[in-house]
């Protein structure tokens, strides 16, 4: 698959709507858009195949069903992962399972436009300082939305457009050089990846009743022959009524 300039701009624009720091989306979830399930649907819908997107960016995600970013720190990149990840992915029509050994590096990589951002955005702090200091409200609020949504347009878009633009006939040319046992090694390798991810939430869950519920919803999931979308449903109301209920047992009878 060959990605035009243009793919390659919207999914850089996909990548900079979904990465931490980005206020745009903050009503919809910034933190749901970085999720490659989500932004690897949006690529896959720029490339012409959602539903391909979808898949891949699943598959992406799997590795970091557990990512959270506490106190300014990110780790990885989950964003990263799923646009660039699953574009490149695409180009070069690979399985899932390879694509997900292709994103993880990338995810890694991702900490580093992170890292600029916050560090260049330092600069734009003290000057607010000296703004506050002469009480000019208006040029506070200029500062602390413009400077740094532009500077952070730029180091995002500009290297994953040219990424996905100029990148996808190289990863083609290198999935084709590994074909055989090399791919059959990353296809192994890539379906391991997805066990960090649910080992990482099985121990999140590890705590006083909440294991119950994960085990309530396998035995469904497997045994009741239900779609997933009714198990998520019941699972909506069963939350519902056990928060209720706990938190009026914790607040003295008052919810």
């Amino acid at each position: 698959m060959k990605i035009s300039l243009i793919q390659a701009i919207l999914i850089g624009v996909v990548y900079y709507l979904g990465i931490n720091g980005t206020p745009w989306l903050s009503l919809v979830g910034t933190h749901g858009w970085m999720r490659p399930l989500v932004n690897g649907t949006v690529v896959g819908l720029i490339l012409g195949d959602p539903v391909q997107g979808c898949i891949i960016g699943a598959a992406i995600n799997l590795p970091y069903l557990a990512f959270i970013s506490a106190g300014g720190t990110v780790a990885m990149d989950p964003a990263l992962a799923g646009t660039l990840g699953t574009a490149l992915a695409m180009a070069a029509n690979v399985e899932p399972s390879v694509a997900t050994t292709l994103a993880v590096p990338l995810g890694l990589l991702g900490t580093l436009v992170w890292v600029a951002h916050m560090t260049v955005d330092i600069t734009f702090v003290h000057m607010a300082d000296k703004a506050a200091e002469e009480g000019n409200i208006d040029r506070i609020n200029w500062l602390h939305i413009v400077p740094p949504q532009l500077f952070l347009l730029l180091i995002t878009v500009v290297p994953v457009a040219a990424a996905a633009y100029l990148g996808a006939d190289a990863v083609e040319g290198v999935v084709d050089a590994l074909g055989g046992k090399p791919l059959a090694v990353l296809s192994a390798i890539g379906g391991i990846l997805p066990a960090l991810g649910i080992a990482m939430n099985l121990r999140a869950m590890n705590g006083k009743g909440t294991l119950l519920f994960f085990i309530l919803g396998f035995m469904l999931a497997v045994y009741s022959g239900l779609p997933a979308v009714p198990i998520a449903i019941f699972a909506i109301v069963i939350g519902y009524v056990f928060t209720e209920l706990y938190l009026k047992d914790k607040n003295g009878g008052m919810a």
